[in-house]
């Protein structure tokens, strides 16, 4: 699999941008969505995660499997919450928190955060909550 330039693997996460599950594009191999996050994420100085999940212990999972493949330590715990959650993690500050949600999209937001005007500032998703999942 050849690698991905920035402009390509912008290309390939702009598809998934506020799509509910419904209207979710066909899922490019698995693999080739991997690398184009780790393309923009890299080319970013750091991001900022927002999951919307149907329970707190999916969000969680997709927390700690994005976190791990974009190397991150996941430090914070997170309070029990009854039904749909959001959850916003910041790798700059590595603060995260749980609240409850009741829109329909479910996914992972993935905000590219740069310090200079010019660098990558962008944001992906709704991304599939299992995309690290192994």
């Amino acid at each position: 699999m050849s690698a991905l330039t920035l402009a390509e693997a912008h290309q390939l996460l702009k598809q998934f941008d506020c799509v509910t599950p419904a209207d979710r594009p066909l899922l490019p191999h698995r693999d080739r969505l991997k690398q184009a996050l780790l393309v923009v994420v890299e080319q970013s100085d750091y991001q900022m995660l927002g999951i919307c999940a149907e329970t707190i212990a999916a969000g969680k999972a997709a927390l700690e499997t994005y976190t791990q493949a974009l190397g991150y330590q996941l430090d914070s715990e997170l309070t029990p919450i009854e039904g749909a959650v959001y959850i916003k993690f910041n790798t700059k500050t590595n603060s995260c928190y749980a609240s409850s949600y009741e829109g329909e999209y479910r996914g992972v937001l993935v905000s590219c955060q740069s310090a200079y005007e010019t660098g990558l500032n962008e944001m992906y998703g709704h991304l599939p909550l299992d995309l690290f999942a192994d």
